[in-house]
């Protein structure tokens, strides 16, 4: 008996080493202190460094000199009209851009056999 509690002893003491080299367990991602913070405006905003800097702006692509906007699906717009539509995205959070393409400057359809009207760029 006192052979079989010898070799168990002699088992456990050769284990106890092993479980030391073992890897930590994963405590999860990066700590929120890693994260920048955002600071807070004096009236309780918070702005980005270039917000109160920009008035407006435009994109126009190099080639061609043409435009294309998101709002080009809409009819003419006069010049009240486009304010609104813009004013109306600003007032929803959204960010009015450009949007062009320098080989195709129109809507085309290109490789779609597909029920549906799908031009390349919005499903509709």
């Amino acid at each position: 008996m006192a052979s079989s509690i010898m070799s168990n002893a002699t088992v456990v003491t050769r284990a106890t080493p092993a479980q030391a080299s073992m890897v930590a367990p994963f405590t999860g991602l990066r700590s929120a202190s890693a994260f920048p913070v955002t600071k807070k405006g004096k009236h309780g905003t918070s702005l980005p460094s270039t917000g109160c800097r920009v008035k407006c702006m435009q994109v126009w692509p190099p080639l061609g000199k043409k435009k294309f906007e998101t709002l080009s699906y809409l009819p003419e717009l006069s010049e009240t009209s486009l304010l609104a539509e813009v004013q109306y995205l600003l007032n929803k959070g959204w960010i009015p851009c450009l949007e062009f393409e320098l080989e195709h400057g129109f809507v085309y359809r290109e490789n779609n056999r597909s029920p549906g009207y799908y031009d390349g760029r919005y499903w509709t």
